[in-house]
């Protein structure tokens, strides 16, 4: 066996509670002016004005930008820009959910280089290092504060797209669960899901070989030593507080636990990338209009059993990671059980059990398979190949909660 690893991630990660004191001493690093991307919502809580007047008392000049959307239109982001060119930043602060952060890292890019949005999608369209971003999540689920990518709403594309940079990749990541005290139980649920749907995919990726040249062609490149390490922690965390963070939000442990889950899982996937999950959930989100995290973490409990042939191994150590024991050194059990755990904790928590809940239409499954399976920077990730047949099973089975439908 060769071993290989990889990882691109902050240079600084901070985590613990009251670490959002240090926003000032940080920012004080990388010059006198911030501007700040965040949502009206988050613009008006006494955190977010803490913050906000511990910047100006360090003689730091700051403008926000409080008119972040959900999912980051397009075109929002010229109307952000617009506001900052002439204040001329040294550095952007972004504040709030994996929106605001990934607006924060489309601001200092166009800031930086100009032109339009649609000038880098892809991988690798960056020409170089952006404004520095401070990232400091607000909720539990995305990983954006630590990975290399940004998911822009296209208004002239069905689908979401993505800018993948390593040059996106925050500064600092500056992590409080203090908060995400606020979160309400469903976005707490949906949030954390997300989280457990990285690690897992995360970890369960294809192993894409040790070619010095992957990681210079290609932004996310399957498992390694180094990935897994960070999926695994995430899964343990996640496993053992997301039900009790949803049940009683006050509960300090657990929300640590879930946001430092989700730390961890960005930090996986954020170089290993996602699979088949995520590249059903592009089609069925834009259909249904449904939560990113909703989506991914239906379809996870299906993927799982469509992998199982060629992960058990792995799905097995998932289920050790979550605490399930016995089954006498039977991986096939266990990795049976694991699925049955995944399935019965986002029961618990709320995720949708099927596709059909979630809205989609039976008569758009053919067009969700041939979009999912044209996503290939994910479908090449997954540990079990498909073909048109194929996704188009795996879709029908998460239509119907036909969990067996699709195991071989």
């Amino acid at each position: 066996m060769t071993l290989f690893a990889a990882a691109r991630l902050p240079r600084e990660i901070l985590f613990g509670k009251g670490q959002r004191h240090a926003l000032p001493a940080i920012a004080g690093r990388y010059g006198r002016r911030a501007f700040i991307c965040t949502d009206e919502r988050l613009a008006g809580t006494s955190e977010f004005i803490e913050m906000l007047d511990g910047l100006k008392a360090a003689r730091i000049d700051t403008l926000v930008y409080d008119r972040t959307l959900p999912d980051v239109p397009r075109d929002s982001v010229g109307a952000c820009i617009a506001e900052a060119k002439g204040f001329r930043p040294d550095m952007v602060i972004g504040i709030g959910g994996g929106s605001c952060l990934d607006m924060a890292k489309c601001a200092g890019l166009l800031i930086s280089y100009g032109g339009k949005l649609q000038d880098y999608y892809g991988e690798f369209k960056v020409p170089g290092p952006a404004l520095p971003l401070i990232a400091v999540p607000t909720t539990a689920g995305t990983g954006s504060e630590v990975t290399p990518v940004a998911v822009i709403s296209d208004p002239e594309r069905t689908l979401k797209v993505g800018i993948s940079s390593p040059h996106l990749i925050a500064a600092v990541a500056l992590c409080d669960p203090d908060l995400t005290a606020s979160c309400p139980p469903s976005l707490t649920a949906i949030a954390g899901a997300d989280a457990l749907t990285h690690a897992i995919e995360a970890f369960t990726a294809a192993k894409r070989g040790t070619d010095p040249d992957l990681p210079q062609r290609h932004v996310f490149i399957g498992k390694s030593a180094m990935t897994d390490h960070f999926a695994l922690l995430a899964i343990r965390l996640l496993g053992r507080s997301l039900e009790a963070a949803c049940r009683d939000g006050s509960n300090e442990d657990a929300r640590a636990d879930v946001m430092m889950g989700a730390l961890a899982a960005g930090c996986a996937f954020g170089t290993a990338g996602t699979a088949a999950a995520h590249a059903v959930q592009y089609p069925v989100g834009a259909l249904t209009h449904t939560p990113h995290g909703l989506g991914v973490a239906t379809m996870l409990p299906y993927v799982m059993r469509y992998n199982l042939a060629a992960a058990t191994a792995e799905i097995a150590e998932i289920g050790s990671a979550l605490g399930l024991a016995g089954h006498n050194g039977n991986a096939a059990a266990l990795a049976e059980a694991t699925i049955d755990e995944i399935a019965r904790l986002f029961a618990a928590i709320g995720i949708t059990r099927t596709l059909s809940e979630l809205g989609l239409p039976a008569d758009k499954i053919d067009w969700t398979a041939e979009q999912a399976l044209g996503i290939d920077r994910l479908i090449k990730n997954n540990p079990r190949p498909f073909d048109i047949a194929a996704m188009r099973n795996l879709i029908r089975a998460a239509y119907e909660g036909d969990m067996a439908a699709n195991a071989m």
